[in-house]
């Protein structure tokens, strides 16, 4: 067998070894994220199931604010789950409308994206947006202050 028939095989049974550990590692990430969501789900059904309020009770509503970025309010669970469903958070907390602006947002996305009837979760939703996502008047980033300039010289 020749030198390069050799260096030839070597490449096929590395480039398989790599596509092996790819998948191996894929299915590794996949198991985790299995357990960890089963986990998570698990705790949050029992929580949601008591009737006191706990300490625990804060935990998912601070993961949910940590992870979006969305602004606190009582009803951050009922904000989250509509309204991350089917898009990202970002997506809320970079824009900015009135509440008839977020209500035609909402109905944009129910005749053209299929968003379900938000029924009396629509009101509180359109509340939060117009509170925490109002139009702001104010630029894209504060003037400059208090800087010394100086003359560039040809």
């Amino acid at each position: 067998m020749q030198e390069s028939d050799i260096l030839k095989k070597l490449g096929q049974i590395t480039q398989l070894l790599v596509s092996m550990m790819s998948v191996i590692a894929l299915m590794i990430c996949i198991t985790v994220y299995a357990v960890y969501f089963h986990r998570n789900h698990d705790q949050n059904v029992n929580v949601a199931s008591k009737d006191e309020p706990t300490d625990s009770d804060s935990l998912p509503k601070k993961a949910v604010l940590d992870i979006a970025g969305l602004a606190d309010d009582p009803n951050i669970e009922i904000i989250a789950t509509n309204c991350t469903a089917c898009h990202s958070a970002k997506l809320v907390v970079q824009n900015r409308a009135t509440r008839e602006g977020w209500k035609s947002m909402i109905q944009w996305m129910q005749k053209t994206q299929n968003l379900w009837d938000l029924g009396k979760n629509e009101d509180i939703i359109l509340d939060y947006l117009a509170k925490n996502y109002a139009p702001e008047n104010k630029g894209r980033r504060v003037p400059l202050q208090n800087i010394e300039w100086y003359e560039l010289t040809p």
